[in-house]
């Protein structure tokens, strides 16, 4: 499999579905989120990616119509033959594209459900589908001992398709740690790692540059911590508010700043955009051209409060 050379790729989660947790949806996307209108703006933020050099696009079986979006962009986009996807499988998208649903997605980590969804993702993203990870592993996920689901993920390695996992809450580490610790017939099982990591939540950090030593495919996700470290919220924490500080003193956005502080570890492999809007996409890709002299994790936030703040951000 070749991969592209430009370190910053673009996930359809916040683009993708009608709601979300990241702040100024109502400015972003305006009142019209009807999924015609959202398609337009997938395709056109996925255009505008693509002319700017990314060249990894990332979705999810629970992006709302993220696969479905991707997959009817690059049908009528030869010029895309270059692009890597990499989608996911355990949750589910149950919102019913409504605001105002009580829950919108569900976590299920079961044979049964791979066996469900993997036919879905193939189905709209054929071979294009070069990565397929384990949406949000934590460690009291049943797939870490799963022997049957293994066998099965371990067929679809095979047939070669990448095959990793993603992680979410304070315990990314140790679940990384672990799964790497996975083998069917003498191999590793995953070879493909997508982890939260910003300078307010860094601590998957030593297992991240473990994992790709190893030879993993490192990806960072959440780097602007969902909103907290774009110019939409002002942040109070230490280490937001230093980051704002830095922004100023390069005259660059706070977002540009975090972006750029993933894309300093020399272990991450792609950092994803989570851009709403072109100009989001713009200032993300910006950080390519700042050189941060400082390491802003120092004042990072402990990884429980962290995770417990992200949990309480409401979808909108």
């Amino acid at each position: 499999m070749t991969f592209p050379t430009i370190r910053i790729g673009i996930g359809l989660a916040a683009a993708a579905r009608p709601a979300y947790i990241t702040p100024a949806r109502g400015c972003d996307l305006g009142g019209d989120r009807a999924v015609e209108r959202l398609r337009a703006r997938s395709h056109a933020l996925l255009d505008a990616a693509y002319a700017a050099g990314v060249r990894y696009v990332d979705v999810a079986r629970s992006y709302g119509l993220a696969e479905d979006f991707l997959a009817g962009w690059l049908a009528v986009r030869p010029q895309a033959v270059d692009v890597v996807v990499g989608s996911k499988w355990g949750y589910r998208y149950v919102g019913d594209w409504r605001l105002d649903a009580d829950v919108h997605e569900v976590k299920d980590h079961s044979l049964d459900a791979f066996r469900t969804q993997y036919p879905l993702s193939h189905g709209l993203l054929g071979e294009r589908l070069a990565i397929y990870h384990l949406h949000s592993l934590t460690p009291d996920s049943p797939a870490l001992e799963d022997r049957a689901l293994h066998l099965a993920l371990a067929r679809l390695r095979a047939s070669g398709t990448r095959v990793g996992f993603s992680t979410s809450g304070p315990d990314q580490g140790e679940v990384v740690r672990r799964a790497l610790e996975l083998e069917v017939d003498g191999q590793l099982l995953f070879t493909s790692v997508e982890s939260t990591w910003n300078v307010l939540e860094p601590s998957a950090g030593p297992a991240l540059a473990e994992a790709a030593e190893a030879g993993a495919t490192v990806i960072v996700k959440e780097a602007v911590a969902n909103g907290r470290l774009t110019p939409a919220e002002d942040d109070p924490h230490p280490a937001a508010v230093q980051a704002r500080r830095v922004a100023a003193e390069l005259g660059a956005g706070v977002d540009q700043v975090a972006t750029a502080a993933a894309l300093a570890q020399p272990w991450a492999w792609r950092v994803l955009s989570g851009a709403v809007t072109i100009d989001q996409l713009r200032a993300n890709l910006g950080a390519t051209g700042l050189d941060l002299a400082q390491d802003l994790t120092g004042l990072a936030q402990p990884p429980r409060e962290y995770w417990a703040q992200r949990s309480a951000r409401a979808w909108a």
